[in-house]
């Protein structure tokens, strides 16, 4: 790793035969690692760097590695740390605290791409446990469910060949429950109509088609995060870096066992599963009746409470915190909206598509009638400054009424953006993110 680069993940294993490749690459797609040779290097890792992940190579590690996870996770708390296996998939694995095992050899993108859904669940299981503090405080109970202990839903796409079948009936006697589709049209059919823990896409003879509705998964925001496994023969067009790029989850050949390819989809499903839960947990705050009546986002005395309560978990779990705050712009069209009462009748839409764009993790508030507020965990100033500019660039895209037979028109925001440093300045950086809003240049 270069001085002066921040590490994000730290990989754990004995030797380079695979961390070595592993993490060249997981550099090059900017997720720079730090590699330890057993778990008491690993601890002083977690200890000294902002790490957001880990990788285990299970490889020659014995009883010890298998007791890793657990340590790991202890060392980190009250921040967590999420840890995955590279290893022949094991349901008792789960058990000793693993968050996922993937099969061996791990290739970067896949490793990247399944990292960033960890981190992300990570992150939002923190937020969960603060905003039940937050609720606590007034009076509303914010439980979380209880798992989905039901048979995990398998989406089958691809054409009846024998191996597909064999795979189809391993993954029954993994205790999953099985939907086959033959065409593309009947798979979108079903991904529509009910929730899918995995889907398996046969390549077959046309990998193209496969691709193409992996990637269709990627750009439905309902579907983005299902994970998918590509199986694929070996002498396909296709290669798999290639499937990996394009968002492939994990990719199997026929000369795979079909128990373990089983296995394996079982285990992107259990993942799945637990970051949709914590999702729908979360999610369920809008229903909790403190929120803004009109647009369904934290009010201010809300949000203030909560941003207290995130900058000192910031602190003590090491992560960044940003608040971002979007003002409507003025201009003549928007000027002509608000006399007219027009704008005051848009508010309510555009706060909601705020409450949308944000990440499920994110705080968003209602601050004053043409104000809103943004309070990101996990991110430094930079990303903040992007997530406040894209919304910004969706809701420009937006038309809304303004009667009398008067063209529709458009809200464009100024933004404002600044980074907690400490707890004890989280009024001073909303104060600073206010004021950069205020019809200055976003920074």
């Amino acid at each position: 790793m270069a001085a002066g680069v921040q590490a994000r993940v730290l990989i754990v294993a004995r030797d380079d035969v695979l961390a070595g490749p592993l993490a060249d690459g997981l550099d090059r797609l900017g997720w720079r690692t730090v590699t330890a040779r057993g778990p008491y290097a690993a601890i002083a890792c977690l200890a000294d760097l902002q790490i957001e992940a880990v990788i285990v190579d299970l490889k020659h590690g014995g009883e010890e590695a298998l007791l890793l996870a657990q340590r790991l996770k202890a060392a980190c708390a009250p921040r967590k740390m999420p840890v995955v296996a590279i290893g022949d998939p094991d349901p008792s694995l789960a058990a000793h605290g693993f968050d996922l095992t993937l099969a061996p050899p791990l290739h970067p993108a896949q490793a990247a791409m399944r990292l960033e859904t960890l981190v992300r669940v990570a992150v939002s299981e923190e937020e969960f446990e603060l905003r039940q503090e937050t609720f606590a405080d007034r009076g509303r109970a914010m439980d979380l469910p209880e798992p989905d202990a039901s048979a995990f839903r398998v989406l089958a796409i691809g054409e009846p060949a024998p191996q597909f079948l064999a795979l189809s009936n391993a993954l029954k006697r993994n205790g999953a429950d099985v939907v086959g589709a033959f065409t593309a049209f009947t798979a979108f059919d079903y991904l529509h109509e009910r929730a899918f823990d995995a889907v398996v896409l046969w390549a077959g003879e046309n990998p193209q088609e496969a691709m193409s509705i992996a990637a269709g998964l990627r750009r439905n925001t309902r579907l983005f995060h299902t994970p998918s496994l590509l199986y694929m023969q070996k002498e396909a067009a296709v290669t798999i870096s290639e499937a990996y790029h394009r968002g492939i989850s994990d990719v199997a050949s026929p000369e795979t066992p079909e128990s373990d390819t089983a296995k394996r989809v079982v285990e992107l499903a259990r993942s799945h599963r637990r970051g949709v839960g914590v999702r729908q947990a979360l999610e369920r705050a809008r229903s909790s009746g403190l929120m803004d009546a009109a647009t369904g986002l934290f009010t201010r005395d809300l949000f203030a409470a909560h941003l207290a309560r995130l900058a000192q978990a910031s602190r003590v779990r090491n992560r960044p915190l940003s608040v971002c705050v979007l003002k409507v712009a003025e201009k003549p069209e928007v000027h002509a909206a608000r006399a007219g009462g027009w704008l005051d009748r848009a508010v309510p839409q555009i706060g909601s598509m705020i409450g949308r764009l944000v990440r499920v993790e994110d705080t968003a508030a209602r601050l004053a009638p043409e104000v809103f507020a943004l309070a990101l965990p996990a991110t430094p100033h930079a990303a903040a400054k992007a997530a406040g500019e894209r919304i910004s660039a969706v809701i420009g895209c937006t038309a809304f009424e303004a009667g009398d037979g008067k063209p529709p028109f458009v809200v464009d925001f100024d933004i404002g953006v600044a980074e907690v440093g400490a707890p004890e300045t989280v009024a001073r950086a909303l104060e600073e993110a206010a004021s950069r809003a205020q019809g200055l240049k976003a920074s």
